[in-house]
């Protein structure tokens, strides 16, 4: 595991940046936190490390957002995620190795991801812009990432 602690919203798109660059175009970002942990700061300096220019947000009611770039990303919120018919229902299984799937609020899914995943905990600190990174399946990675 690769541990990094971000000062700044600005600081957590850098990291999403930097791995960016390691990415080969099929992989799956779980992305576990708290409302507010960064999640969608990390996706946006992700998606910027790929190339993508389009605006990055939250996919929160629009369940996915599709960007593309080097590689198509494929951005869903799993907040409203009840049950295996709602996954059904938003596509997510059809998206699963043709591109980028980046997901927040991955603890409504974990038995439902890919057992290859990149698992990213965002933990949020008594600094009220800093956050801990804990990040999972990087790890030859990681001189690159810090």
């Amino acid at each position: 595991m690769i541990k990094i602690m971000t000062a700044s919203p600005r600081e957590t798109e850098e990291l999403g940046a930097k791995i960016a660059a390691v990415l080969k175009g099929n992989e799956m970002i779980a992305l576990f936190g708290d409302l507010g942990a960064g999640k969608t700061a990390f996706t946006r300096g992700l998606c910027k490390g790929l190339d993508i220019s389009d605006g990055v947000s939250s996919p929160t009611f629009a369940i996915v957002n599709v960007y593309n770039g080097r590689f198509p990303v494929y951005h869903f919120d799993m907040y409203r995620i009840a049950d295996a018919d709602d996954l059904f229902a938003t596509g997510y299984y059809d998206y699963i190795g043709n591109g980028v799937i980046v997901i927040e609020w991955s603890e409504n899914i974990e038995s439902e991801l890919e057992t290859d995943a990149i698992r990213i905990r965002i933990g949020k600190t008594e600094h009220e812009d800093h956050r801990v990174f804990e990040i999972e399946g990087l790890d030859h990675y990681a001189d690159i990432i810090r």
